[in-house]
């Protein structure tokens, strides 16, 4: 085990509260908008003309639906998906061990660094488990960072668990389809490319242009443009070759689980023969209900190489992903972490002066 003592960050822990953690009804169309929202978002002039035609209404109530999801807290933002390690940032999950008697302290620390995206409270003696990234080029680096970052959260200790081979991250919750539909594999996820790809000040220049939320007007893209001095056409083909150069993922509304019915996810880790991983990471990545699936590292007592993060309307329906899983790969020797307190969950900012202000603040940097 490793254990050490130890846009902005103004993001403070982020507690769920009844009004916006409870279900919101959705109808047929919602449904079917969400899965196109989060998974069929063009890059192009108009592209609610697109996901209008596909779920068959009109342009101007593909807007009215999606600015009312909105409203509602049902989509958290539509917004451009950046690749955190083909920017060469460097990133983590953590467990931390901390006061199981008042964790929102330790939270609430761990929350003000701006690469901290995800912050969640598990049931399992290491409590917290966060995800952290640090800049390329960061004077602190992300050893560094845990270290401090560790210390001023009073942590007992700490668990660094790297992506060692990353099989699946696509956060795309199936909106229309039952427990049978989460519960299937349906494609073959190869291994996605993780290293630092090469990218220019232009491409700097789109990221700080585009990220964030995106306005819900008929052309999205005009408004980054014009900040950039470029025409429409031009940001929409320079954003097309940098998802074929993988710095960006994909555009998609990122949606709030709970509101949207998801109110339960777990994390299933597995242990996995060495010489089983490559073989059954790509086929537990394929079940739609999996969201990211990772190969990590494993200590003396945590066995566990591959990690799955499924998501279901129940903790019920999450267990049956995962037995599913289990059934078609042989592989019955897991645990499943369950998430109690969302401390936080945002999209990281990438290029902003919030990582450099909490090094200074923090570390003297």
């Amino acid at each position: 085990m490793a254990s050490m003592s130890q846009a902005g960050s103004g993001f403070g822990p982020k507690l769920r509260s009844r009004k916006d953690g409870a279900a919101t009804p959705l109808d047929d169309l919602d449904k079917r908008l969400l899965n196109l929202m989060q998974g069929r978002f063009p890059i192009a002039p108009r592209p609610y003309q697109h996901v209008a035609a596909e779920a068959g209404i009109e342009e101007v109530q593909a807007i009215e639906r999606v600015q009312r999801l909105l409203d509602e807290r049902i989509i958290r933002q539509v917004t451009p998906i950046f690749d955190t390690r083909a920017l060469g940032y460097s990133s983590m999950l953590v467990a931390a061990k901390v006061d199981p008697e008042n964790p929102w302290r330790a939270a609430s620390i761990i929350n003000e660094h701006p690469g901290v995206s995800h912050n969640y409270l598990r049931n399992h003696e290491f409590n917290i488990w966060f995800t952290i990234a640090t800049e390329p080029d960061s004077p602190l680096g992300l050893e560094r960072t845990l270290e401090v970052l560790a210390d001023i959260a009073g942590a007992e200790s700490i668990r660094q668990l790297p992506t060692l081979k990353l099989f699946k991250i696509r956060m795309d919750l199936e909106m229309e389809g039952g427990t049978d539909a989460l519960a299937k594999a349906v494609e073959v996820a190869p291994p996605a490319e993780t290293e630092r790809q090469p990218y220019d000040e232009f491409d700097i220049e789109v990221i700080r242009a585009t990220q964030g939320d995106m306005p819900v007007i008929p052309e999205p893209y005009a408004l980054a443009a014009d900040k950039l001095g470029i025409s429409q056409d031009r940001l929409l083909s320079h954003l097309q070759q940098m998802q074929e150069r993988r710095l960006l993922r994909r555009v998609a509304a990122i949606l709030f689980h709970r509101r949207a019915g998801f109110s339960a996810n777990g994390m299933g880790v597995w242990r996995v023969p060495d010489e089983r991983i490559m073989e059954l990471g790509p086929r537990m990545a394929a079940f739609r209900g999996i969201s990211h699936c990772y190969q990590r590292p494993t200590y003396q007592d945590w066995p566990y190489s591959i990690f799955t993060m499924a998501h279901g309307r129940s903790k019920d329906e999450c267990d049956a992903i995962l037995d599913s899983i289990a059934a078609q790969t042989g592989i019955d020797e897991r645990a499943t972490l369950y998430s109690s307190t969302e401390f936080k969950k945002i999209r990281l900012l990438y290029f902003t002066d919030g990582y450099r202000a909490w090094e200074r603040e923090h570390a003297g940097v």
